[in-house]
């Protein structure tokens, strides 16, 4: 028996940016297949859901796809009617979007490019959440995870995207100490410097040199000298959705080599 057995898990950002190596939410929802669960890939690129599904399914699990704008509520809304109508039920959410797009320093950001960020990283978990805490309630219980950064509490030049991550942290202390009377617990993963298409192609395709770019972020890492990858998510995403994590809750757990374990 895996350890996500017979649960419903909704991956919501379950395709990956474009590149080389694989992203934080396809190996989540690969882990959470190949540990039982029934897996909803949700993405606004039906195509890399559908990739992802390929993938869970050659691990021996099960799951379908659904095509969703998250910013949107009716569109968040559906994702949860969907998840119900398909399976009968939902376990776990977890909850994996998040840009950075166009973010730069205090003096020169922009109300576009704030909004447009706000919007993908704090409003699409809350909407999320607003239509799943009903079904979690009535079902007794519920687990959600969301993914945040150790930007929300280490110094970086993307105040858009930290202060989206710390608005996103202080949600899900709400949200878990709102609902554990009703035996749901919501947690917060924060990576910290990884090798992933979404940290690297950015940077590659703005003209940094892949290799330099690497061993730049490698050496900022304390733990080993090199980034983690999507794989060390999946496993911590994995643990907190389990029964193994049924005693935590409303906690942000970094996952990040000891990156911000240097503060202070």
């Amino acid at each position: 028996m895996g350890r996500l057995a017979g649960k419903v898990a909704v991956v919501v950002g379950a395709g990956q940016t474009p590149g080389a190596g694989l992203g934080n939410g396809r190996a989540t929802a690969m882990r959470f297949g190949e540990e039982g669960a029934t897996v909803l890939l949700v993405d606004r690129n039906g195509e890399s859901a559908e990739e992802t599904l390929a993938l869970v399914r050659d691990r021996g699990g099960v799951g379908s796809v659904m095509v969703a704008d998250v910013t949107r509520e009716s569109e968040c809304a559906a994702v949860i009617t969907t998840c119900v109508e398909r399976h009968g039920r939902m376990d776990v959410l977890h909850n994996n979007v998040g840009i950075g797009t166009g973010d730069r320093g205090a003096g020169s950001m922009t109300e576009e490019v704030w909004e447009r960020i706000f919007a993908t990283n704090v409003k699409s978990v809350m909407l999320v959440c607003k239509h799943a805490l009903p079904v979690m309630r009535a079902q007794g219980g519920g687990v959600i995870t969301n993914i945040s950064s150790v930007a929300a509490v280490c110094s970086v030049g993307l105040v858009a995207y930290k202060s989206s991550k710390a608005a996103l942290n202080a949600y899900t202390h709400a949200l878990a100490m709102g609902n554990a009377s009703h035996g749901i617990r919501a947690n917060v993963i924060m990576p910290g410097l990884m090798h992933t298409p979404m940290a690297i192609e950015g940077h590659v395709a703005a003209g940094r040199d892949r290799d330099e770019l690497i061993r730049q972020r490698d050496a900022l890492v304390p733990l080993g000298g090199r980034m983690g990858d999507a794989w060390d998510v999946a496993h911590a995403a994995l643990f907190l959705a389990s029964d193994e994590a049924r005693f935590i809750t409303g906690v942000c757990l970094p996952v990040d080599g000891g990156q911000s374990a240097r503060i202070g």
